[in-house]
């Protein structure tokens, strides 16, 4: 007789067996590795006293930047080769020389090991100085090697305390090197002061610098730029945008660089199959002093100026990118010979020049644009959240039928063994 245990037993194994057909399809598990040089990634970390202010949710910075690590490493890439380099965490003295000295390589730039990185940022403790020219130095030889790409992200909370070895210009010498080393800078809780030197650092090599307040905003930003380094390298094609759609110029799938004046527009145009989706992104730099409370909105448009979809993204930041995207997917056509539609790419920002700064050139941005087959021509369930194909859509109407007749005989069978006893 079929025991309890038994058959439970051989309702899991049923279970299991038809939804590892759904985990690992036939074909969908394949090596990956394209031969693309690992991307190496260091953070530096301000861990001077400073970093004790209980400022950021009711905790002090250093707790922030220790939870931030953790999410950050438990969601690193694979493919990321990444370190962890601290300023200002051993020396606790008033020697300023020695503390300028003060930055160590805590975790080294290579294949992850979770655990122990996460062990050694446990043991940071808020201590001294502040040497961000020095540690960048440092930071800029641990990356050396490889022909990956390369990111520094530095966060700190002060300015640098150990000129005249100016951070800006320790910035700018790696810049001039040509190596393609970028260096983000996030500032917690930032002053003035602070703002200016760290937007300089970021400006001199190409990369982007971000106000943190919470640590939620800590753990993301830090987490997209990990993930950034990640990115296939694209060389990006130089474009200038039109003032109407009528003189726009034609872009296809690709990334795209261009600059727009302070609430200046700038078109674009795309061509669209019937069955086609048209995905198209922009992010601009404020890569200068701007005042607060600025936007940036880009419109899919008709040719006859009938709006199709937009997208819009607003920022208060000092020095930093603003970025959004659209999504518009042309309904399939039975006529083979259909001809594309043209799509006008409106871009508009809302940015105005702070006192004395030039408005010119205008601000630095970068388009991409992507189409791609839509749902409907590739058939493809993946795009409504069900997976890749129509097969899992049976697949799971099967498992569910076949679920719910073992379920049903063995409520039956259980209702019989009741009455018998």
């Amino acid at each position: 007789m079929i025991t309890r245990q038994r058959l439970a037993a051989g309702v899991c194994a049923l279970l299991a067996a038809l939804t590892a057909g759904i985990a690992f399809p036939a074909g969908a598990v394949a090596d990956e590795t394209d031969g693309q040089a690992a991307p190496k990634v260091e953070l530096v970390l301000d861990v001077s006293g400073s970093m004790r202010a209980r400022d950021i949710d009711g905790g002090t910075r250093m707790a922030a930047a220790k939870q931030a690590f953790n999410e950050v490493l438990d969601a690193t890439p694979e493919e990321v080769q990444l370190g962890i380099r601290t300023l200002g965490a051993n020396y606790r003295g008033n020697d300023r020389k020695e503390g300028c000295k003060d930055t160590a390589r805590l975790y080294p730039v290579g294949p992850l090991n979770r655990t122990e990185a996460k062990t050694a940022v446990a043991t940071l403790s808020p201590t001294g100085w502040t040497p961000i020219g020095p540690a960048l130095l440092k930071a800029a030889t641990d990356l050396e090697g490889g022909d990956g790409t390369r990111r520094i992200v530095l966060i700190s909370d002060g300015e640098d305390t150990c000129q005249p070895l100016d951070p800006c210009e320790v910035a700018r010498e790696i810049a001039a090197k040509g190596i393609g080393l970028t260096i983000d800078t996030l500032g917690l809780v930032p002053d003035a002061k602070t703002r200016d030197q760290l937007s300089c650092i970021a400006d001199a090599t190409g990369g982007t610098y971000t106000d943190v307040r919470h640590k939620e905003e800590l753990s993301d930003k830090v987490g997209e730029l990990v993930d950034r380094a990640a990115d296939p390298v694209v060389t990006p094609v130089a474009v200038q945008g039109a003032a109407d759609c009528a003189k726009a110029p034609e872009v296809k799938s690709g990334l795209y660089t261009d600059r727009e004046e302070f609430g200046q527009q700038r078109w674009y145009r795309v061509d669209v199959r019937p069955g086609q989706e048209l995905r198209a992104s922009v992010s601009v730099a404020d890569d200068r002093a701007v005042n607060p409370d600025y936007g940036v909105l880009l419109r899919a448009v008709t040719l006859h100026g009938r709006e199709i979809v937009r997208g819009e993204a607003a920022g208060t930041g000092r020095t930093d990118v603003i970025s959004t995207g659209l999504r518009y997917p042309k309904a399939d056509s039975d006529d083979d010979d259909a001809p594309a539609e043209t799509v006008c790419l409106q871009l508009t920002n809302s940015y105005s020049a702070a006192a004395g700064v030039k408005t010119t050139p205008g601000l630095p941005l970068e388009l991409t644009v992507d189409v791609v087959d839509g749902p409907s021509k590739a058939h493809d369930v993946a795009a409504f959240g069900l997976g890749r194909g129509w097969w899992l859509l049976g697949l799971l109407v099967v498992i569910g039928f076949l679920a719910g007749l073992v379920w049903g005989w063995l409520s039956r069978w259980r209702v019989a063994i009741w009455r018998t006893n």
